[in-house]
């Protein structure tokens, strides 16, 4: 009985998994983009993935770009054909008709293994409800209100830092990556949810934490069985090892933020308000913001949906903004000049705890940031999928395979789409002939281009349209708090030799040095207290 049951399953996976086959060959067969320019697949399953996991991130793409145009394809796992291209007018397409072009369903999946269903995994309605709720959480007005608490955790990491060149005879070795994901998390645990993690002053891990720790590294890790649940619904019924350890710890994850939720609902008044020390995190201003009485109940959020943003918050809220300083503070070893004139300009602050106002009427700090998120992109790029048959608009016309010019794309119902985040971010014809280059000046000495579809300094690092990224100004203000703190504080130097640095994306754009690869993802500078003169 039971060897005729598993036959029957056998039997039917293996019908739907031919069905799928036939379907994606007769969709290859008629798709309008086969005869687009592109590179030539190097192996007979993997296409050209295999050369681009290869690779550092987008420098194959801007490889093909420069000898095919603007507007590409290339292969994929099972030789299906992604459309590829930096042009902007089409980029501006996709991002904006956001019920059109979602993201596919296999990266839906994978990030609901780590995130749940949370505002950077759901689409169309759903989407749009959790968005409205939001929004408010993540004005100018609260980021100003959460400041103290970024400017507070980057003195206690230079505090920090400060013992360690002191106990290493004045200049200490510090992986700065695993010391700013500390602090990040310890801020986006106070500043979401009132939830210390105390990462930075203990030697532990809290429960939160190792939770969030678990799920992560779980939901990075690829394998076969792993490819076929993303691609192949019906093969996610299968219990994996690596499915039990998310699982559980997303019930972990979920236990305690129904503890935070009840927390907050308990201390909010009925008038909306909150007890001083509750009135300032993201969860308590969506809590407020989801019981407000312009909100219709079928535009509330349920429990689950409240909940699904822990996560979210806690993952987008601390990776980005670690990964994004420690490539801005890696950018500065490589420009010792920019490096010291920043210096300069936040020594002339008078204190060390300065207002988000302050941080933005600081000009230079500001071109760095600007220049490292275009150069240094946390997230180089995203994957969309058309859910119907479209016609895409160009700004520069391709000339395809037989010679014919086109003027604009048409796109067929399940076509997967990439979004070139850093690609277009250091796209010469945009940014000039360096624009590979870490120069912050360029932003005081240019108009960027308005052709570039972002939502924040003409760049696509925050995406979009609708699906912008919604804690853009979170992120650049934490940036902006931790740079304060530690440039004014610390002279920086590369550890190891520049060609040692490589990047390494997971969900975000990571170091590695080359001949410590086992040692994982890390940044080793040298630190020196900085002396005035």
């Amino acid at each position: 009985m039971f060897l005729k049951l598993l036959a029957s399953i056998a039997g039917s996976l293996g019908a739907f998994a031919l069905y799928e086959l036939l379907k994606m060959i007769y969709g290859e067969f008629t798709s309008p983009i086969r005869h687009l320019p592109g590179p030539k697949p190097t192996h007979w399953f993997y296409g050209n993935l295999k050369d681009i996991f290869k690779a550092e991130n987008s420098v194959l793409h801007e490889q093909w770009v420069q000898e095919f145009g603007p507007t590409i394809k290339y292969k994929v796992i099972g030789r299906v054909t992604r459309l590829y291209t930096t042009d902007t007018r089409a980029l501006n397409h996709f991002l904006m008709n956001n019920n059109i072009y979602q993201k596919d369903e296999p990266s839906r999946f994978i990030l609901s293994r780590i995130l749940g269903r949370g505002v950077l995994v759901a689409e169309g309605d759903e989407h749009r409800k959790q968005r409205k709720v939001m929004n408010p959480g993540f004005g100018a007005a609260q980021i100003r209100e959460l400041t103290e608490i970024f400017v507070a955790k980057s003195v206690e990491l230079r505090d920090i830092w400060a013992v360690k060149a002191a106990n290493a005879g004045g200049a200490a070795r510090v992986d700065i990556l695993s010391w700013l994901s500390k602090a990040t998390l310890d801020i986006i645990g106070l500043a979401g949810f009132n939830y210390r993690f105390d990462n930075l002053s203990s030697e532990g891990t809290s429960e939160l934490g190792k939770a969030l720790a678990d799920i992560f590294q779980a939901g990075m890790t690829m394998n076969f069985i792993r490819v076929l649940q993303a691609w192949i619904p019906a093969f996610r019924v299968i219990p994996t090892k690596m499915d039990r350890t998310m699982e559980a710890s997303r019930a972990k994850m979920m236990k305690i933020g129904r503890q935070l939720l009840q927390e907050s609902r308990k201390e909010m008044a009925e008038d909306g308000t909150f007890e001083k020390g509750r009135s300032r995190d993201l969860l308590s201003l969506l809590v407020r913001a989801n019981t407000a009485k312009d909100i219709s109940a079928s535009q509330r959020l349920s429990d689950e949906e409240v909940l699904a943003q822990v996560p979210t918050f806690l993952v987008a809220g601390h990776e980005t903004t670690s990964t994004g300083t420690t490539w801005a503070l890696f950018a500065l070893t490589q420009n010792m000049a920019a490096q010291k004139r920043l210096r300069e300009e936040l020594l002339t602050v008078s204190t060390d705890n300065p207002t988000m106002d302050q941080l933005n009427e600081l000009p230079y700090l500001d071109c760095v940031v600007r220049e490292t998120l275009r150069v240094h992109a946390p997230v180089p790029s995203t994957v969309r999928i058309a859910t119907q048959d479209d016609v895409v608009p160009l700004a520069t016309p391709f000339t395809d395979e037989y010679g014919t010019v086109h003027e604009t794309i048409k796109v067929k119902k399940g076509q997967t789409i990439m979004i070139p985040i850093l690609a277009v971010n250091r796209d010469k014809s945009i940014w000039g002939a360096d624009a590979q280059e870490f120069i912050p000046e360029r932003w005081e000495a240019r108009s960027t281009s308005n052709s570039i579809p972002g939502v924040w300094g003409n760049m696509l690092t925050f995406l979009g349209g609708p699906r912008a990224c919604i804690g853009y100004r979170f992120s650049i203000v934490e940036m902006k708090a931790l740079l304060f703190t530690l440039v004014r504080a610390f002279e920086f130097d590369l550890a190891v030799p520049v060609d040692e640095i490589v990047k390494k994306t997971t969900a975000v754009q990571r170091p590695l040095v080359k001949s410590e690869r086992e040692a994982g993802n890390q940044m080793p500078l040298i630190i020196r207290p900085y002396i005035r003169s």
